[in-house]
């Protein structure tokens, strides 16, 4: 690995030479400077990893070389005759640490080590936080109006403590919106935890959720702490709570209802400080009336209820969803949606919602390629995934035609004679739909 660079900033050239001497026999690379002005320069040349810098310089004061290094260095501080005052101050200016003259050269060592894992972890803090914050979901993209009612319920209840429960179909878009509540809260300033709850094993989402003492069970050979610790100060994310059995339903009832809990195998009684937001796609209300969800919990759940609804029901949001998801997939080659796939689009029905609107773009992208444009060729798939819901009943064996017509009237029918929808079911051209039109006199509704 290379060795840490300390650049020591001390007039007394004896000393300086000592330390930087003793750096070095520690696996350290010590760099002197006699000046502030010295200083400058090196720091034109190198990078230190750190800064040992004395208290008292002939051409400037700590206080004024900390205002300049603290931002891009971590600084110890040399204060002379074990000056807690002078200590006292730097570390008031931003210094790391400090160290009074004459060194001890354990705790010189002690001391810079400490500092050097010190910067290393906050670099990797700001590292993840930055990671994070790129994968953070952004605002909400939609044009429709009950988007917009959406969008002022999140306002509305977002700076609340209040336990939100969010309902809609599978993909419709529930963690963004549960983001959206956090991050309109006072907790925003921590990460929202979320916890999915569909396909865990009762015991497994028990452990997760509270956590479990050493023992608890075979396996647990360490404590572990749940996420509603985890969650501390900020919002925990339960999704697909439908889900979840009746005995942890009691458990979670009392941690809303008290904000206290046991791990499992525990008998010391926690406190959490978090903001709950549950979301789910069952009909819980129903589930609680017909005894498979606690009515108690339901009602704890729904004093706050957002419901999404499906991306079928939101047409205008389709165009400015996908454009969105082409930008985000296309960003080193920027893409565009030719008006024939964009018809294909906001002809499909998506079942998959949000989810599966993005998947196709995603899809479209890597068979338009990078940089080209999308067009309705790249997403011919759409019609062939449409669920088969025409049903054609014929008597005795009917001919190629018949067939083809008996389709082309219940698929038109289906969409009330709309020829953009009919088309993209068809896998076939708008203008092909007319000419079958002609051929078949549908009539006139079909040419609305």
């Amino acid at each position: 690995m290379k060795r840490k660079t300390l650049l020591v900033i001390d007039d007394d050239a004896i000393f300086n030479d000592l330390l930087r001497r003793q750096l070095d026999a520690m696996g350290f690379d010590g760099v002197g400077a006699g000046s502030w002005a010295e200083a400058k320069k090196r720091l034109e040349e190198i990078e230190p990893d750190a800064i040992i810098l004395d208290f008292k310089l002939p051409d400037t004061d700590a206080a004024k070389a900390l205002a300049e290094l603290r931002s891009q260095y971590p600084v110890i501080v040399l204060t002379g005759y074990g000056s807690i005052p002078n200590a006292v101050s730097a570390i008031r200016e931003g210094a790391a640490d400090f160290l009074t003259k004459p060194v001890n050269l354990d705790e010189l060592e002690i001391t810079v080590r400490r500092v050097l894992e010190n910067a290393e972890l906050r670099a990797s803090n700001r590292f993840y936080r930055d990671r994070l914050a790129s994968q953070r979901p952004g605002p909400l993209i939609f044009a429709s109006q009950a988007m917009a009612e959406v969008q002022k319920l999140i306002d509305a209840v977002g700076p609340t403590d209040t336990t939100v429960l969010i309902l809609g179909e599978s993909g419709t878009g529930k963690e963004m919106v549960a983001h959206a509540i956090h991050d309109k809260s006072p907790r925003r300033e921590r990460e929202m935890v979320a916890l999915d709850a569909s396909g865990l094993q009762e015991t497994l989402f028990e452990s997760e959720l509270f956590g479990h003492e050493r023992g608890a069970f075979t396996g647990a050979d360490r404590l572990k702490k749940g996420l509603i610790e985890e969650a501390a100060g900020s919002s925990l994310f339960l999704d697909e709570i439908g889900d979840i059995g009746p005995a942890i339903q009691a458990k979670l009832l009392r941690v809303m209802e008290t904000g206290s809990f046991r791990r499992v195998g525990g008998t010391k009684t926690l406190t959490a400080d978090i903001r709950f937001i549950a979301a789910t796609n069952r009909d819980i209300e129903a589930m609680s009336r017909a005894g498979t969800f606690r009515s108690d919990l339901w009602f704890r759940l729904s004093r706050f209820v957002i419901t999404l609804p499906p991306l079928r029901a939101r047409r205008e949001d389709i165009e400015p969803l996908a454009r969105h998801f082409l930008a985000q997939l296309s960003r080193s080659q920027p893409m565009t949606l030719s008006r024939d796939a964009l018809k294909l689009l906001t002809a499909h029905d998506w079942p998959g919602n949000v989810r599966e609107l993005k998947n196709a773009i995603e899809r479209a992208v890597i068979l338009a390629r990078p940089g080209h444009e999308v067009r309705a060729e790249h997403l011919a798939f759409l019609a062939r995934q449409r669920p088969g819901e025409v049903v054609l009943r014929f008597s005795g064996e009917p001919r190629l035609e018949d067939i083809e017509r008996q389709y082309l009237f219940e698929t038109l029918a289906k969409y009330d004679g709309n020829r953009q929808k009919t088309a993209a079911v068809l896998g076939i051209s708008e203008r092909h739909v007319y000419r079958l039109i002609e051929k078949y006199g549908y009539g006139e509704k079909a040419l609305a």
